[in-house]
């Protein structure tokens, strides 16, 4: 996982250990670590921020005889790209979903995405790894128009041994996302799952229905999933969507195939939106929350 990011990093924390701590020494070395950065999926104003800030902290550094000058310069690597990867915004999805059990209500999630990117995967395995955390889920198949996707998330629910709440293809997928709102309140369910059609985020009249079923449904979270593996397009329809509908959170899907590993950088910095989960794999245990601390921990090890 990230092998060609991890790399690019060593080879940046070796050349810097035995250059002089001095601008001009650090230029040449970061503006081709830039490039490489590119290279792994980093998007450009992500990498020219990474490559100024290590200059900045780096530039006129003294290094004491017994100090160990590659522990110097991992630690400001790894601080700056905790920045990049750290936003205002927290997300404690237990605790909110607790909050609202408490009051009787259902923690509604409208989940959003191109076609391809796993979303209806993904929705299974949050649904099966809530499950275990002790909460009722029941599925919305708002996706109305893509062949298939009822009986795509039927089956899931089924393997799951959970409601799932359907239309007829072609009808109002808002309508489907307040009936199953509905029948959560009604049954005391936990949490409601809102599956919507894989949409181009060109696509204006597909975004405005997007926009329609999150005022009906009025979710406490909006997650975009996206294909790690697609690199800088990734980037593009986190930023494309979360200026159309508005999103707090994305789910990086694919990421154990991703050798690259620079959507995880980037995706949260061009949206200051967390990622919530990375999917690892084809099974429904194969979902990790994302911790910022573990993954640069991990890219620097």
């Amino acid at each position: 996982m990230f092998e060609k990011l991890k790399s690019g990093l060593k080879g940046l924390v070796n050349k810097v250990t035995i250059t002089e701590l001095k601008a001009e020494n650090l230029r040449p070395i970061l503006s081709e670590f830039k490039i490489s950065l590119v290279e792994n999926d980093v998007a450009f104003p992500v990498a020219e921020r990474i490559c100024d800030n290590m200059e900045k902290r780096l530039n006129g550094v003294q290094v004491k005889r017994l100090e160990d000058r590659k522990k110097i310069v991992e630690k400001n690597l790894r601080e700056v790209i905790l920045e990049i990867m750290l936003t205002n915004d927290k997300i404690n999805l237990l605790e909110a979903i607790e909050e609202k059990r408490k009051k009787n209500e259902p923690f509604v999630i409208v989940f959003v995405g191109i076609n391809g990117t796993g979303k209806t995967t993904t929705i299974a395995k949050v649904a099966h790894f809530l499950n275990k955390k002790g909460y009722s889920v029941v599925l919305a198949c708002s996706d109305t128009y893509r062949a298939g996707s009822i009986e795509q998330l039927e089956e899931h629910a089924k393997r799951l041994g959970i409601r799932m709440i359907k239309h007829a293809y072609g009808a109002d997928p808002a309508a489907v996302a307040y009936d199953t709102i509905s029948h959560a309140k009604a049954h005391g369910i936990n949490v409601v799952l809102i599956d919507t059609a894989g949409r181009m985020q060109t696509n204006r009249n597909l975004m405005d229905e997007l926009a329609k079923i999150r005022r009906v449904a009025n979710p406490d979270l909006t997650v975009l999933t996206v294909d790690s593996l697609t690199g800088n397009d990734a980037v593009m329809q986190a930023e494309e969507f979360h200026k159309s509908v508005g999103i707090d959170a994305t789910i990086l899907t694919k990421v154990d195939a991703d050798i690259k590993g620079g959507s995880a950088l980037s995706v949260t910095y061009v949206t200051q939106k967390p990622i919530l989960f990375i999917g690892i794999g084809q099974t429904y245990e194969d979902l990790e929350e994302f911790i910022p601390e573990k993954f640069v921990q991990m890219i620097l090890k």
